[in-house]
């Protein structure tokens, strides 16, 4: 992989990447003018666990499930908002758990919803990424983020004075951190979503912060130029042998090991279907359309099916 895979994607794939990731913002926009300023709202936060947090989203495009896992002697953040009004939101959640004072931050994933908050944190707090990752904040990062400004004055003004923070731990791939009496496993298992997609896995109480892995009633955004299949079914057979009893994605509601295996069903299911209707001669293009409409009948309760033909693309390649 490398600059060498995205040359050769070219604009198309850069171009497939931008549009697929604000589907869900563009489907929210039907029923609701203009969509909600993505906003992580306070006071919601709910327990999952013994040990961990979850701030829920809301149903509300480009806002993060955010986790809170807080041990005896440290704290965990999963994911970060957008900007630093979304970041300082997440601390004042924090603040009403936690009295640590060594916190970690980990990101499922690199898109700015899920880091760009992480500025408003205090320089002690130290951030956690595997290798890939950090490969796609310095490849897109500064493209995505100008994209992500574009969206609106709103976002823009979110957007404001942050950035990506930089990590203090980079790893290949697993790192486990002990919190004391808690600890969380981290997993990059490989290009899916994004080429950094990052597991989160509290131990012994069996919570997964799944990320864009595997999201409730979601379907799957391929929204990468790396993103591989075969490495997202391998990934989510991972999970599932987590044995995962609480299930967070990057965005949706919290669900339980269901989440992974539906996954699991949407994207075998794409594919299958895929190389059966290539094989009949249809185009990467008809493809795309009949399964939106198959897989929008087929998972009425899912949202943005409108995501599939980019999963379609990435089938239709394969040999």
């Amino acid at each position: 992989m490398g600059n060498a895979l995205a040359s050769r994607v070219g604009s198309r794939g850069w171009a497939t990447f931008a549009a697929s990731f604000f589907v869900l913002v563009a489907m929210t926009a039907v029923a609701q003018t203009p969509p909600p300023v993505p906003l992580i709202k306070e006071g919601v936060t709910v327990k999952v666990s013994d040990h961990v947090w979850v701030i829920p989203d809301g149903l509300v495009p480009v806002v993060p499930n955010v986790g809170i896992i807080v041990g005896s002697r440290a704290t965990l953040i999963v994911d970060t908002g957008l900007g630093i009004r979304n970041g300082e939101a997440v601390l004042r959640e924090v603040a009403k758990i936690s009295k640590n004072a060594e916190v970690y931050v980990a990101t499922t994933h690199f898109h700015a919803e899920h880091t760009t908050g992480g500025v408003a944190f205090p320089a002690t707090y130290k951030f956690i990424r595997p290798q890939a990752q950090q490969k796609d904040v310095e490849e897109f990062g500064a493209s995505f983020f100008k994209m992500f400004e574009s969206r609106s004055p709103e976002m823009a003004a979110l957007m404001k004075g942050s950035d990506y923070p930089r990590a203090e731990i980079l790893f290949e791939r697993d790192y486990t951190l002990d919190l004391g009496g808690v600890r969380v496993q981290m997993t990059w298992l490989g290009p899916t979503h994004t080429r950094g997609d990052t597991a989160i896995f509290v131990e012994g109480e069996n919570v997964l912060f799944a990320g864009d892995l595997a999201m409730k009633q979601l379907f799957p955004a391929f929204s990468s130029p790396y993103g591989d299949a075969n490495v997202w079914i391998a990934s989510l057979d991972k999970l599932a042998a987590m044995r995962p009893k609480v299930v967070v994605g990057s965005h949706g509601g919290i669900g339980d090991a269901a989440v992974v295996s539906a996954y699991k069903e949407v994207l075998t299911g794409i594919g299958a279907r895929t190389k059966q209707l290539k094989a009949e001669g249809k185009s990467e293009a008809d493809i795309g359309k009949q399964l939106t409409d198959e897989f929008a009948k087929k998972y009425p309760d899912w949202i943005a099916p409108v995501r599939v033909p980019a999963a379609v693309a990435v089938y239709y390649k394969m040999p």
